[in-house]
């Protein structure tokens, strides 16, 4: 019998997290999530973020790929490799002097509503048309990877509309700690060849343009009204052709063919 994984062909998250401009709403996920103190603490702490983002990033995008597009058992082992990471995170942030702990439900609430808010908000300025149907669905499917990473059970938004009231809940609470400059500045600036870094300047600009007003006014960015507009007018069919043109991830490609055999 085929192997489905935790959601299948025609679940939202297959369609959606095909697609190449996940990178940017992965890009604009962490920009968020570095803003409640305690979250980027445990990061600054507890990763080499600045001295390896891109084994960082790639770890990250196996996660999300294995637990969307592997079999089931491949997506419990990611889930699992998370928990036992989470287990061993805990300390104290600096700037607010709050305790935290990788396991902690309200630090796995907010990065689980950026997350979602982000990859459905990039995919619909990007990519191409969502519902609000569909991004719900979205929203529900994605709770279950959450519960899997030890979320309690029921405290995931369960609509897009649950997220954004969430998230309008937890908006005093945010701050641009150092830490939280850093990771900006290691998003925007990632070491690199000096002959790709042009080209990095495309995905970061994408990513600046869909931030929240209010973290942009955190992180001190520059940013004209309407500018967002001329960005989304340039960045949309350059995503539609790299869509054409990327092949398609390998762990992709084998989740339709066992679902296929």
């Amino acid at each position: 019998m085929s192997d489905n994984g935790l959601f299948g062909p025609e679940s939202v998250a297959w369609h959606i997290h095909a697609d190449p401009v996940m990178l940017i709403g992965g890009m604009r996920a962490l920009l968020v999530q570095a803003l409640e103190p305690r979250a980027m603490a445990a990061v600054d702490q507890h990763s080499k973020f600045r001295e390896d983002p891109w084994g960082r990033l790639d770890r990250t995008t196996k996660f999300v790929m294995d637990t969307i597009y592997g079999d089931t058992a491949t997506a419990e082992a990611a889930c699992d490799r998370v928990r036992k990471v989470h287990a061993r995170i805990h300390g104290i942030d600096p700037v607010t002097g709050l305790a935290y702990a990788g396991n902690d439900p309200d630090l796995l609430l907010w990065i689980h509503a950026v997350e979602v808010e982000s990859f459905v908000l990039v995919y619909r300025t990007y990519a191409g048309r969502l519902s609000d149907q569909d991004a719900d669905r979205y929203a529900v499917e994605m709770a279950r990877v959450a519960e899997l990473v030890e979320l309690p059970a029921g405290m995931a938004p369960q609509s897009m509309g649950e997220v954004r009231e969430y998230l309008r809940s937890v908006r005093p609470t945010l701050q641009a700690t150092p830490a939280a400059f850093d990771g900006l500045r290691v998003v925007l600036f990632p070491p690199m060849a000096p002959q790709y870094r042009p080209l990095w300047v495309i995905p970061t600009m994408a990513a600046v343009a869909i931030l929240p007003r209010y973290a942009r006014r955190m992180y001190r960015l520059p940013w004209l009204p309407g500018a967002a507009l001329p960005v989304r007018a340039a960045m949309y069919p350059l995503s539609r052709t790299l869509n054409l043109m990327t092949p398609i991830p390998p762990i992709v490609r084998a989740a339709h063919e066992r679902v296929a055999a």
